[in-house]
């Protein structure tokens, strides 16, 4: 069973980061590597050709056994942004209608926006029920009721980015298939901090910012993209992406052929000397860990935080549509998010606040002493109501 691992960060120990979702802390042996990259490239007299492509290959075979996809499916990005714009710019469109969720995060939504102006679709966003009792149910059923013969894609995150709902991920990609629509989804966050297995789920592309849950460095992410993507163009014109280049002498040699699979789809300059060694051993202790057992972490930690919520009249999500690391919880009609906001400021816990949610991210560095300190932040604006 994993334990709390806050001494392997360095927190602040007089204050309470229960906030993984809006951006992770780094691990002591994260920035260590970083520090050494550092180092490494004010002098680089000994940085070979080929270490343009070492660290790049082995962090694309960490995340993909975090997904349970080949390496070289895996391809490097700056951004979830940018892995959405790979996708709209190879998808085949013949009319019809692409399907999310009601308030999924911007990136995404601008992405279908485009595809929408540029191909006349139709945008299908699928609400969840008004009422709060089996929400997680309703929503779900919705979402595989939306995606009908005509659908051409289905881009959702696998948890709910604002309350953490959960959505079927296997349900929904077995959906898409049958209906003939590709499926894309934002990872950004649920990958790290629990399960998800992209041929099992039938996504055609999985994309994923590495700041949050994989306790990366910023602009920093990774991509995965199944075999409809094998063919298709890049953003960038890469050097570093065709057959060959790891052959500096033969550069102007030029070969229009892409290296084979998601290598294509990196992003320029992927050989970051700082970042990749950041995210090497980022997941490297992640896949250590291992993301189920973090989830389990996660759902053990927040038990009676969960509990508390229930007892005193604020509003979550059903057990088994709520994810264990991000959750949001809504308050009782006489507390006001401006209340909460100003006690737990008061005690110096970070979480964040996404439309009507309160919502909580932890990880394995958070400990009893900070759901405790919420919980007495929320004791403490029910006092002043």
């Amino acid at each position: 069973m994993l334990t709390c691992q806050k001494h392997l960060f360095s927190l602040d120990p007089d204050r309470h980061y229960i906030n993984c979702a809006y951006m992770s802390p780094l691990l002591r042996s994260v920035e260590e590597a970083g520090i050494k990259g550092m180092q490494r490239k004010r002098d680089p007299y000994n940085i070979s050709a080929q270490d343009f492509f070492n660290d790049a290959i082995e962090a694309r075979k960490l995340f993909a056994g975090l997904v349970h996809a080949e390496s070289d499916r895996i391809a490097l990005i700056p951004s979830a942004s940018y892995g959405l714009g790979i996708v709209i710019k190879n998808i085949k469109p013949i009319g019809g209608k692409l399907v999310t969720v009601h308030e999924e995060f911007p990136s995404d939504i601008y992405s279908l926006y485009r595809l929408c102006s540029d191909h006349n679709m139709e945008l299908v966003t699928v609400k969840p029920p008004a009422g709060v009792q089996n929400k997680g149910r309703i929503w779900n059923e919705k979402i595989l009721d939306a995606i009908t013969p005509g659908t051409v894609l289905v881009n959702l995150s696998s948890v709910h980015w604002a309350d953490g709902t959960i959505f079927d991920m296997e349900a929904i990609g077995q959906r898409a298939k049958e209906v003939g629509a590709l499926f894309a989804v934002d990872g950004t966050q649920s990958v790290g901090a629990m399960e998800i297995d992209v041929k099992r789920c039938n996504i055609d592309a999985l994309i994923c910012a590495g700041y949050k849950w994989l306790l990366g460095p910023y602009t920093s992410g990774f991509a995965y993209f199944s075999e409809y993507f094998d063919d298709g163009k890049p953003i960038e014109e890469s050097w570093m992406n065709r057959v060959g280049s790891e052959d500096f002498r033969a550069l102007v040699d030029y070969d229009p052929e892409y290296h084979p699979r998601a290598f294509r789809y990196n992003m320029g300059e992927f050989s970051n000397f700082i970042n990749l060694p950041m995210l090497k051993a980022s997941l490297s202790q992640i896949l250590q860990w291992t993301p189920a057992s973090i989830h389990q972490y996660c759902e053990d930690l927040t038990l009676p935080l969960i509990t508390y919520l229930m007892e005193n009249g604020f509003l979550l999500e059903e057990d088994e549509y709520r994810s264990k690391h991000i959750f949001g919880f809504r308050l009782p009609a006489h507390l006001t998010i401006e209340d909460v906001q100003e006690k737990i400021s008061a005690r110096k816990i970070a979480v964040s606040l996404r439309g009507s949610a309160v919502r909580v991210s932890p990880h394995v560095y958070n400990d009893e002493a900070d759901m405790q300190a919420l919980m007495q932040a929320l004791d403490d604006t029910k006092l002043k109501s």
